[in-house]
């Protein structure tokens, strides 16, 4: 599921205006597939359940480096989001935020590539994430996040169907609960309106005009 959702969105970037970087013989979905084989080859269970690595190293020819350009940082996010999906679908845990860092190696030939992995454990593994519609991850930590348009907002949105101080995202022991506070459009939860509601992984929350998405992993 995770790499059919990754396919989704590369083909939509290929429409656009990275067009040009994937004409080459590499293609990024070529990396995805590789990247989820990685977590698969290199899982171990543990007390925590099955462990999958969450820090991975993309190296790259310097031709198909160059080639991606500025697509390289988003393709990072997008191959991010992979790992995260594939975890889901596997039942994998991480010990800490997912991170893919890519890069180039003179030595490797054209449409050649390495990954390496490894399981990072983070300081102090965040309850959720809150991915927002340009890719944007926020960590749900021990502090409270107020969304609204106010600029202090921990989320601001510049939505005018927003309030100013809209809804709030904080935890409750082991939980994740979005709380409306008294806006005036309301906030919903995968469609349905609530006052407060405890967030699951893949939650889709919709503030005025804006949806995110809620992550745990």
């Amino acid at each position: 599921m995770g790499l059919q959702q990754f396919e989704q969105r590369l083909e939509r970037l290929v429409e656009g205006a990275f067009a040009k970087a994937f004409r080459g013989e590499l293609q990024p979905v070529e990396l995805g597939r590789r990247l989820t084989r990685e977590m698969d080859l290199r899982r171990a269970v543990t007390v925590r359940g099955l462990v999958a690595p969450n820090t991975f190293t993309v190296l790259l020819a310097e031709e198909d480096y160059e080639r991606f350009g500025g697509f390289v940082e988003m393709l990072s996010r997008e191959l991010a989001d992979a790992a995260r999906e594939h975890a889901r679908s596997e039942g994998y845990a991480f010990l800490g935020p997912v991170r893919v860092e890519i890069g180039w190696n003179e030595d490797l030939s054209r449409s050649t590539f390495l990954i390496s992995s490894d399981v990072v454990e983070g300081e102090e593994a965040p309850a959720g994430w809150v991915v927002l519609p340009d890719g944007r991850r926020v960590a749900v930590g021990e502090d409270a996040i107020t969304i609204g348009r106010l600029p202090e907002c921990g989320i601001p949105l510049a939505d005018a169907n927003v309030s100013r101080r809209h809804a709030e995202i904080h935890r409750v022991a082991a939980d994740v609960v979005i709380t409306d506070l008294g806006s005036t459009n309301g906030t919903r939860v995968n469609g349905a309106p609530i006052r407060e509601q405890r967030l699951s992984d893949g939650d889709l929350v919709t503030v005025g005009i804006t949806t995110f998405r809620f992550e745990t992993g």
